[in-house]
């Protein structure tokens, strides 16, 4: 574990961005001058790391963020603008459907691209060539063009030949997301297996597979490394930034502060779904440990959590009620409650007033994973109802367990008796 197989010193990668196609011609013909008629992008700048051999590493952060630009250059389809990187043995890298393979061969000839590419001859292939089309398991498909593939079998294909021709290094970005989950199990199983003694590389948006199956995580922004540290923490740290950055506004001395005398809570994401007839809006939410009142992105199963809801009238409203529903990654609602079924009367809603609402519960019993939380504020009763406002999925938390175990489901059962019966 010792050996270091990638060593990664300062890449960095610019891009010309051109406003128009005739502005590369305009620069390519000007004989010396010294004019621009480009602007430089960096994608990545001065990153720098190193990794081991038996480290399993995964590399984090939002679209943009510049992960792929950095895989691209770790497997050699791009060159650094600067910098200089250093890798040991065979890669072999599962990136963004399409890569490595040509849409006019059939699977059969896509394997031996793969492999000539990867510097193997006709023989070595043939000797792996059995493993790959078991591993892939897409039937006679294997002898038809990929470009009449689905996502998922295009998928199956590329990783079994990735796994399959013994790389020292194995880079995975994000495909394994479109299989199903038969597939993505048994595609975990052979990362287990294939990373005892070998390195890989795992560019994933789902934290928990980044913290299951990782020694390190890399945390990437805006071409810069943030954080380079334990999964966990690194994970922690990320999600949190994502919930304030992407969904609000965000000052670092608003922590710990009484929420309803700041605008930390309030939504500036356009891209938000949001329903309604507009009388109302919402127009802020957090999510806080009742403990030290600071805000959460992560929390354990039974922790004491306030959800604040900000809402704006633009119209009187008569009755106002305000609830919340938490819904997991499949959009199932889990569980959802409101001040009517509370029987917290609301007498009425004023125009252009703002009010600021508070849900206090214990985090439930939740299987691990990320959910979302829906705000939502209608007028009526129960039963019959007018929907004014209603942000779907405008907050994304995690629940997190000290358990060995995990088992599927919605909910985690706690203090179960097991007995056998004669």
């Amino acid at each position: 574990m010792d050996e270091i197989v990638i060593n990664a010193d300062k890449l960095t990668k610019v891009y010309r961005l051109y406003n128009k196609p005739i502005d590369r011609l305009k620069e390519a013909v000007s004989f010396g001058s010294r004019k621009k008629h480009h602007k430089d992008f960096c994608a990545l700048e001065e990153i720098s790391f190193e990794i081991r051999r038996g480290e399993t590493v995964g590399i984090i952060g939002k679209n943009g963020s510049g992960k792929s630009t950095l895989l691209k250059i770790l497997t050699g389809v791009l060159t650094p603008t600067a910098g200089n990187l250093s890798v040991v043995g065979r890669v072999s890298a599962l990136l963004e459907l399409g890569t490595g393979f040509n849409p006019e061969y059939t699977g059969i000839e896509n394997i031996y691209l793969s492999g000539t590419i990867m510097g193997y001859s006709k023989e070595e292939m043939n000797a792996k060539l059995e493993n790959i089309i078991s591993f892939a398991d897409i039937g006679d498909f294997i002898y038809q063009p990929v470009k009449t593939y689905s996502s998922g079998m295009f998928v199956r294909l590329a990783f079994a030949v990735a796994i399959n021709v013994d790389p020292e290094v194995l880079i995975i970005d994000e495909a394994l997301s479109v299989g199903d989950i038969k597939f993505q199990q048994k595609c975990y199983r052979k990362i287990e297996e294939f990373k005892r003694d070998k390195t890989v590389l795992f560019v994933s948006h789902d934290l928990i597979a980044v913290n299951k199956f990782c020694d390190r995580t890399i945390w990437l922004n805006e071409g810069v490394v943030v954080e380079d540290g334990k999964p966990f923490e690194v994970s922690k740290r990320y999600q949190a930034f994502m919930l304030d950055s992407k969904l609000t506004k965000y000052d670092e001395s608003d922590k710990g502060e009484v929420l309803v005398s700041n605008d930390n809570i309030n939504l500036n994401d356009i891209s938000l779904d949001v329903l309604g007839d507009n009388k109302a809006q919402i127009i802020g939410i957090g999510l806080y440990d009742v403990l030290n009142n600071k805000k959460v992105a992560i929390v354990t199963i039974g922790q004491a959590v306030r959800l604040y809801i900000r809402v704006k009238f633009n119209s009187a409203i008569e009755n106002p009620i305000y609830g919340f529903s938490i819904k997991d990654q499949l959009n199932n609602i889990v569980t959802q409650t409101n001040s009517y079924v509370l029987n917290k009367s609301v007498i009425y809603g004023n125009v252009g007033e703002i009010v600021n609402v508070a849900f206090e519960f214990a985090v439930p019993n939740l299987n691990i994973g990320s959910y979302t939380i829906s705000p939502a504020l209608a007028s009526g009763s129960q039963e019959d109802h007018i929907q004014h406002s209603w942000v779907h999925d405008a907050l994304v938390f995690q629940v997190v367990s000290q358990k060995k175990y995990h088992l599927p489901g919605f909910i985690a059962l706690d203090e179960v008796e097991f007995s056998i019966l004669q």
